[in-house]
């Protein structure tokens, strides 16, 4: 009984924090194209029809510093490609995640462990459990947004 009694407490405070802090908050979404000026981008593809190649293009064209994260790739939009999140000599605001959800937890959980500001899991992305450990150690986050689609609403204000 004091189980359930911690869970639906535990499952409480869960549902206000997003509430607070807000995935996908209009002022979240701000946040982080104003204040995160260095992303890595998980899954960068050097294949220019990929979605992330071209995401990360516009994105490096609008003055953001892009790391390719790619074990698959060494030099991605002019810039040096590492295997994982972890091989980046720099480091890094935001965390953009190209990849499955199955594969997106992984990757939150090592923005969490390397201190980025910010997690920002691309349309077709969702991963409500790592969302909520972003949440919960102080991440911004975002999920199931284009982030280029987010830059060219804000700029067209």
């Amino acid at each position: 009984m004091a189980f359930l009694a911690f869970l639906a407490s535990w499952r409480r405070r869960v549902l206000l924090r997003h509430e607070i802090m807000g995935i996908n908050e209009p002022e979240v979404i701000k946040r982080i194209l104003d204040e995160c000026k260095t992303i890595a981008v998980v899954g960068l593809s050097s294949n220019p029809i990929r979605p992330s190649f071209g995401v990360a293009r516009y994105m490096q064209q609008r003055g953001y510093r892009i790391i390719p994260i790619n074990p698959n790739e060494t030099e991605v939009l002019g810039e040096r490609a590492y295997a994982s999140l972890a091989d980046a000599p720099e480091k890094f605001d935001l965390v953009d995640i190209f990849r499955r959800s199955e594969e997106a937890g992984e990757h939150v959980n090592e923005a969490i462990r390397l201190g980025a500001r910010a997690v920002w899991l691309q349309e077709d992305v969702i991963d409500e459990d790592a969302a909520t450990r972003a949440l919960e150690a102080g991440l911004m986050v975002v999920m199931d947004r284009c982030i280029l689609k987010e830059h060219l609403r804000r700029s067209s204000r």
